[in-house]
């Protein structure tokens, strides 16, 4: 008899505002299963993101099918898995493990999340020459799903110069010299002059790190900006780009189609994209989060 009852959960910081579980409890309803998904917040259990790899075993051995994995353990997470499946290998970040057998299999449904939502709601937007602010577990996903999606050229900014310079350099290697380098944050305002779009993939906006992740004089009309935080939908990026006459892309989009391939990787079942959409739009309140 095929399973029809889950045990999920979802592990990093600050996940408390988070919608997935409301997103696989929804649909697994709609779908005839029981769903019952935890939040296993780092921050209310007082350990560090490299404690991960216990609480993927932990999950594991309590009889848990699967888990999400966000911030900041996307990445701190590979060591401790029995395998990858192709795309979270060349991305160096996992965002979904699902356990079978005994064993726990890495997954990265940010990818095609990401790639989904822009093709849906920027899809006729010039894409040669792309910044991308962030260069963690989310930035390695929406970095590839872009260049996937036909960027000429991307350029990773980020904090951490050496996260930027390792990012670029995997993308290079899977998609060809020179359609990647790293900069550093001080050089944001020339590339934006010149870029045709930009890609905020850090966690400012959530709801624990208010604010703007570069200054508003920086945004102009002709440049799209494109947003991974989901919650709230409308962040001070996506509102001060707006006023300055960008074309937007929200993170909600990403948030529902990430979470609908987690939902088949977890279930087997299709979910229906349609329903997980309006399901993100519905409770979009004052919180932020990212999955």
């Amino acid at each position: 008899m095929s399973q029809t009852s889950y045990l999920l959960g979802l592990i990093g910081s600050g996940i408390g505002p988070s919608l997935s579980p409301a997103l696989h409890q929804r649909e697994a309803d709609r779908q005839g299963l029981r769903c019952l998904y935890r939040l296993i917040d780092i921050d209310t259990l007082g350990v560090p993101p490299e404690a991960v790899g216990d609480l993927v075993r932990a999950a594991r051995d309590v009889g848990f099918d699967g888990l999400n994995i966000t911030h900041p353990c996307k990445q701190l997470v590979i060591p401790h898995l029995d395998d990858l499946a192709p795309q979270a290998a060349a991305l160096g970040a996992v965002n979904t493990v699902v356990f079978e057998d005994g064993r726990a299999t890495g997954h990265n449904t940010d990818v095609t999340g990401f790639a989904a939502s822009f093709a849906r709601g920027l899809p006729d937007v010039p894409l040669e020459r792309v910044v991308q602010l962030g260069a963690g577990g989310a930035g390695a996903a929406v970095a590839h799903a872009v260049l996937t999606l036909g960027a000429g050229h991307v350029t990773v900014v980020d904090a951490v110069p050496d996260r930027a310079a390792s990012l670029a350099a995997a993308l290079n290697g899977h998609f060809g010299e020179g359609r990647a380098a790293a900069a550093a944050p001080d050089t944001l305002a020339p590339l934006l002059a010149g870029a045709d779009g930009v890609v905020h993939a850090t966690p400012t906006g959530m709801a624990a790190h208010p604010g703007l992740p570069f200054p508003a004089a920086l945004l102009r009309p002709g440049l799209w900006v494109a947003e991974v935080v989901y919650r709230p939908l409308e962040t001070e990026l996506l509102r001060t780009a707006r006023a300055a006459g960008c074309a937007t892309l929200d993170g909600g989009g990403m948030a529902a189609f990430q979470a609908a391939d987690a939902f088949r990787l977890f279930t087997g079942r299709e979910p229906d994209t349609a329903r997980m959409l309006a399901d993100i739009a519905e409770p979009a309140g004052a919180a932020g989060a990212r999955n």
